[in-house]
């Protein structure tokens, strides 16, 4: 009886201690996304999350063919949807990735590049609590096909072209502002053409 009580009391300050240490990770800085999460956090993070995806998800691969059409219409759905967050090149090098908690991928690592189509599907679609990424999808057969060009886009990130960054820039959201000096500078670009043209 005695080593039963004895063997209870170690498990209980066991318990305590993990459940103080826990607390000491979450708690640290208060409630501030400036802190840096700590290496335990990602690690506990990325195994929840895949704990968080149904076995029936994660199997399915890519009903849509990657070709250069679904990748483009996934670039395109991906600079005016994603691109505020994980950035043109999947970096998530950008004012709104690099101030979330935890902070946005780099979608074009072997972290990202590693998950099943299925699992990078049911991420769009759903989302992942307690992240900055939501869920995008809405049942729709519309909506999972844009997810699907979405997941062949990501799998082509690490190779992205310069030409292909430019043109996502040009689809990137703009403010009214943004939009002006785009127009102004073609504009300019365009009348600096003509007169080129017109004195050859």
């Amino acid at each position: 009886m005695k080593k039963l009580a004895i063997a209870l009391a170690v498990l209980l300050i066991l318990v305590i201690g993990v459940v103080a240490f826990g607390a000491v990770l979450v708690l640290r800085g208060g409630i501030s996304a400036r802190v840096e999460p700590t290496r335990a956090e990602t690690v506990i993070a990325r195994g929840l999350r895949r704990l968080g995806i149904p076995d029936s998800e994660r199997q399915p691969g890519n009903p849509v063919p990657s070709s250069k059409e679904s990748i483009a219409a996934g670039r395109g759905h991906f600079a005016d949807h994603c691109a505020i967050c994980h950035a043109n090149d999947g970096s998530g090098q950008t004012e709104m990735g690099r101030n979330l908690y935890p902070r946005s991928p780099d979608l074009r690592l072997p972290q990202t590049q590693e998950l099943t189509d299925g699992e990078l599907f049911y991420i769009i679609e759903n989302g992942v609590r307690l992240t900055g990424m939501p869920g995008w999808g809405d049942g729709s057969e519309e909506s999972k096909r844009a997810s699907w060009h979405l997941v062949s886009f990501i799998r082509h990130l690490p190779q992205l072209t310069r030409e292909e960054k430019l043109e996502m820039e040009r689809l990137n959201p703009k403010s009214p502002e943004e939009w002006r000096e785009m127009q102004e500078d073609e504009e300019f670009l365009k009348g600096k053409e003509e007169h080129e043209d017109r004195h050859r």
